[in-house]
């Protein structure tokens, strides 16, 4: 599944769990930024580990 984010063809390996909006699954690199809004918690995906150490 590719990260939900506009423009972005990375896999997602993050769920966000967002309290004003619908969650969803966005990449490692994506998950690092939206994640540090407050409210925002960031649930990685166990069967997305190698998603996570993203290479850039």
């Amino acid at each position: 599944m590719p990260c939900a984010e506009d423009g972005c063809d990375r896999p997602a390996c993050v769920e966000l769990h967002i309290p004003w909006d619908e969650n969803r699954r966005v990449c490692a690199a994506h998950a690092r930024v939206l994640g540090r809004q407050d409210g925002i918690v960031a649930d990685p995906d166990p069967d997305g580990a190698d998603e996570l150490l993203d290479d850039g």
